[in-house]
């Protein structure tokens, strides 16, 4: 990849740092039943975070700890969750994890990306999220759209796939950036560099961002 033709990483991370100085999970969860935030992941596949944190609230309480995921009827759990798509397979994958948090892991939610992606419905995105914000580990960059577009625009990468693109993103920004940069590009996302139509004009990388496949911006 031609460096011309793309931001200079340190000075995107300087950037977005400056702009974005506090943010965090945009996904609510419970601290002290850290099993919340990762059922909270899983049910954001295809799926907006703002949906979630609307859903999440009634599933914890209907589904307090656990063994309630066991032990209650299946179809209760997909009615709770049927607004976030995909609810019969989320369901499925939430049971299952939830079982084998308990034989496996002693109720724990494991802190390796192995032991992680081994649970059903967990890929590396939601191990990432989950390996930083439950034990402030930087293993991973989690890559979801915003990161994958607003990467591809400026020219952090080539690829289109979110694990060649998660590669691109580690070996160019520093390790103890990764976890806090992942929640800060969702929010630029969300603000400035849109899907489909960026705000370039009132960007703040305006200046320095290649802007590739950016056709139409305001």
């Amino acid at each position: 990849m031609s460096r011309r033709h793309a931001i200079d990483p340190a000075l995107f991370v300087e950037q977005i740092t400056a702009h974005y100085p506090h943010e965090r999970c945009h996904l609510d969860w419970d601290t002290t039943r850290p099993w919340t935030l990762l059922f909270a992941v899983m049910l954001s596949a295809q799926c907006t975070d703002a949906r979630v944190n609307r859903v999440t609230p009634v599933l914890f309480r209907q589904f307090p700890d656990l063994e309630a995921y066991i032990a209650q009827p299946r179809e209760l759990l997909e009615q709770c969750i049927h607004s976030t798509g995909f609810y019969r397979m989320k369901a499925r994958n939430i049971h299952l994890t939830a079982e084998q948090l308990l034989t496996q892991h002693r109720g724990t939610v494991p802190d390796t990306m192995e032991e992680l992606t081994a649970l059903p419905g967990v890929g590396r995105k939601t191990a990432n999220v989950i390996l930083w914000n439950l034990y402030g580990k930087n293993v991973g960059f989690v890559v979801d759209t915003h990161v994958s577009r607003i990467a591809q625009r400026t020219g952090l990468t080539e690829q289109h796939s979110p694990e060649k693109i998660e590669q691109d993103l580690m070996r160019q920004l520093p390790q103890e950036a990764w976890g806090e940069m992942s929640h800060r590009l969702v929010q630029f996302g969300r603000d400035t560099c849109k899907a489909p139509v960026p705000r370039c004009s009132t960007c703040f990388l305006a200046s320095s961002c290649p802007k590739r496949s950016v056709e139409k911006s305001r």
